[in-house]
Parts: C-alpha cells; sequence; structure tokens
C-alpha cells in the first residue's frame, strides 16, 4: 500500500460518531483507496434480515470521507472537505456484513491545482458495496468539494 496513513481509519471514528455508532471497521484507508466494512448486527437489518437502506448508506459515505481524508488531509489547513450530493443504487440483496470500497473519480493534482488556482472544486468519489461473496449489492458516487477557508 503506498502512502499508507494509519491515522485516517482513527481520524474518521474520532470525527464522525455516526461511523462509531453502526461499528464501521476501517479495514484500508489509503490517498489510492478505502474500505470500510459493516458488520452483520442484528440491531441494524431491515425487513428482510439484512443491513438496513440507511446503515449501508452511512458505509459508504463514510468510506468515502475515508479516501478524501486520505488524499486531501494535507489540505485542510486552508479548504474543509464537504460532501455536496450522493447517489446510490442498491443493486441485489445485501445479507451478512457487507465491505464498501471508495476510490477517487479525479486525480489529487487536479483537484490541488484547482484549488491553487482559487476555484472550489469538485470531484466524485465512487463506492462498491459488496457481500462477503464479492457481489455488489450497491454503487455509490458522492460528490465533495472542498471550500476554501475564508
Amino acid at each position: 500500500m503506498s502512502e499508507t496513513q494509519p491515522n485516517i481509519g482513527d481520524m474518521l471514528l474520532a470525527t464522525v460518531p455516526m461511523a462509531k455508532t453502526l461499528n464501521l471497521e476501517v479495514v484500508e484507508a489509503t490517498a489510492e483507496r478505502a474500505v470500510l466494512r459493516l458488520p452483520d448486527q442484528g440491531a441494524f437489518h431491515n425487513h428482510v434480515g439484512g443491513p438496513h437502506a440507511g446503515a449501508m448508506f452511512t458505509l459508504g459515505e463514510s468510506a468515502s470521507g475515508a479516501i478524501v481524508i486520505g488524499a486531501f488531509g494535507d489540505q485542510m489547513h486552508r479548504a474543509v472537505p464537504l460532501a455536496v450530493t450522493a447517489q446510490i443504487g442498491y443493486k441485489k440483496l445485501a445479507m451478512g456484513p457487507v465491505t464498501a470500497t471508495a476510490t477517487l473519480g479525479r486525480t489529487k493534482a487536479e483537484v490541488v491545482a484547482e484549488l491553487d488556482a482559487g476555484q472550489r472544486p469538485e470531484f466524485p468519489v465512487n463506492i462498491a458495496i459488496t457481500r462477503e461473496d464479492g457481489a455488489v449489492t450497491g454503487e455509490m458516487t458522492i460528490i465533495w468539494t472542498l471550500r476554501p477557508h475564508s
């Protein structure tokens, strides 16, 4: 893993109480990829016994936040990351533990160049949510921005 920053997961769990509420596990968190796992927990099941759609959304959004911290943590002295829009598609029935894998849709260099130019860059984070058998149960795209400090 390149540029592994062991504190990304700790930072996420410390700053996003909902991630701790769902007992999300940070499997991997780097500037290139973030992988979070939602354990199978009855308290967060839906009417068919799998993870609730809201819990899966939070899992995916949290994975996107982890990669944003990993990729742009060095820019937080001058900008705050904010989610702008989110879209999710539920593809297959999710049962048991599920994992969200997030990747950036633009390079860090492109986003930082826009920030350097005085712009408020936006960039997509793409997330795949999978069951333990590898089947993709959901796909998300979250558009993030880096809002410069006033």
